[in-house]
Order: structure tokens, then sequence, then C-alpha cells
């Protein structure tokens, strides 16, 4: 008779429907896993204001983190505040953003989102989902990542990443975004939801990434109903996790504690 071995992970049935309280708690476990596995999760824009962590999450569409941190440097000395943004000369700020792409439209975008803090907001960023839905080019993502990671307003980030990895984990079946949100949300306390979505996005990133994620070098494989989706040798698995890029020790952090 064939044992199975304790340390080889266990797919979650598949024939026996999972109740509300044991996808709590299998949820619940996962963070708690996920907290241990990245400690440093954070955002990975750098900034240091409501404003440049609102700018950078704006321009980061469409490209990576690390290019837009490579970027913003330069931005945010030339353009210190949301006047200044409005009254940017296209030209010259369609120089700097060249590197992420789409350089014209995101000059654009910034010049109006600037426009519309100061003739709204006193130029100010507000600290509410309500009011930053509303400016250009703000959507619930975006107004999470500011309120989470600079107002310390609790909120779920749900990218691609975050919805992949909370479908592999049977967190929600939902493809849009906003549902995503409001089911994944119920299974956590409000205070958890920023870090949450660090661990989620942290984790979509380097291991259960889009294509043959690392099963066998994944720290929550035993409590994965997907495992198996992609390479589940350990060290074969071990080869394709990827590294988190290079990054000062403050950048990034909340600017307040979570509520």
């Amino acid at each position: 008779m064939t044992s199975v071995s304790e340390s080889e992970p266990k797919k979650a049935a598949k024939d026996a429907p999972e109740s509300k309280l044991a996808l709590v708690r299998r949820a619940r476990r996962i963070n708690r896993e996920l907290a241990e596995t990245y400690p440093d999760a954070r955002a990975e824009l750098d900034f240091t204001t409501p404003l440049e962590l609102l700018i950078a999450t704006v321009l980061s569409a469409q490209t990576t983190d690390v290019r837009v941190n490579a970027t913003t440097p330069e931005l945010f000395v030339m353009y210190p505040d949301a006047q200044a943004y409005a009254e940017a000369n296209p030209d010259e700020l369609e120089e700097i953003l060249r590197p992420l792409g789409f350089f014209r439209a995101k000059a654009r975008a910034v010049i109006g989102l600037g426009k519309a803090l100061v003739e709204r907001f006193d130029g100010e960023v507000p600290g509410r989902l309500k009011d930053l839905v509303t400016l250009p080019g703000v959507g619930r993502k975006t107004a999470n990542v500011v309120l989470g990671n600079a107002f310390g307003v609790p909120g779920l980030t749900v990218d691609t990443h975050f919805g992949r990895v909370a479908r592999r984990l049977g967190l929600t079946t939902d493809e849009d975004p906003v549902k995503v949100e409001a089911e994944v949300g119920e299974l956590f306390p409000k205070k958890d939801w920023t870090m949450l979505s660090h661990h989620l996005v942290w984790h979509g990133r380097r291991v259960c990434v889009s294509r043959n994620p690392a099963c066998g070098a994944c720290s929550i494989s035993h409590l994965c109903p997907s495992y198996g989706t992609g390479e589940t040798d350990p060290g074969k698995a071990a080869k394709l996790v990827r590294p988190a890029p290079d990054r000062s020790p403050s950048a990034g952090l909340p600017l307040v504690p979570p509520k």
C-alpha cells in the first residue's frame, strides 16, 4: 500500500463543497502564512506623500513599478504639488514620462489630475473613496492603493495579480474586480484588507504567476485547491520564483498606521 508523505501538499477536495466557515478559516490562515512568507510586503511604488503615490499609481498602468520608480524621482522634484502638475508644460512633462510608454496620454492624465485636485480639493489629495474616484483616471483600484498606503484606510487593491491568486485559492470565482473586492472582503476583518492586498499581489508577482506558477515552491500549496496548475517539482519550481526588486528600506511605507 502506498503511503502519502506528510510533507506533500494536499489538494483541497473538489467533490465536497467548502462551507462558508471553512472558507473563512482557510482564507485567514492563507493570509497569516503569506505574512510569514513576505514579512516586508508593502506598496512597491516609491512615495513620500499621498500626491506622489496617486501620481505613481496612475503612471503604473501598462508598465512596471520598477520603471515607474526609476522615473518618479525627477518627476517629483520638478512637480512638487498639484498646482505644478496643473500648470505643467506638456512637452517637458512628456519627455520625463517617455520611458514609461504611452507618455503623451500619461502626461495629459497627470495634468488633468492636477487641475482637478486644485479646482475641487484645494490641491490636496482627498482621503475618502467617494472623492478619489471622482478624479480623472482614478478608479477603485487606484483609490484603494492611495487610501490603504497613504492614509491608513483599509482597502482591497484588486489588480490582475490579486484577482488571479484569489481565484486560484478559491476565495472567489468572479472575474469582475468590484465583485472580487466584495466577495474577498467578506472573508477578512476590514483592518486586514490593505496587508492582504500586498500579500496576494506579492505572491502573484513572485510565485503564483500567470503562466506556469511555481506550485512546488509555494508556501501555501497545502491550502490551495489549484495546486498542480504549475510546476510541482520543488527544484524546478524554485527556479521559477521571481525575485523581489531592490528597494530602499523606507520606500513605500504607509504614512500612517491602518485604522
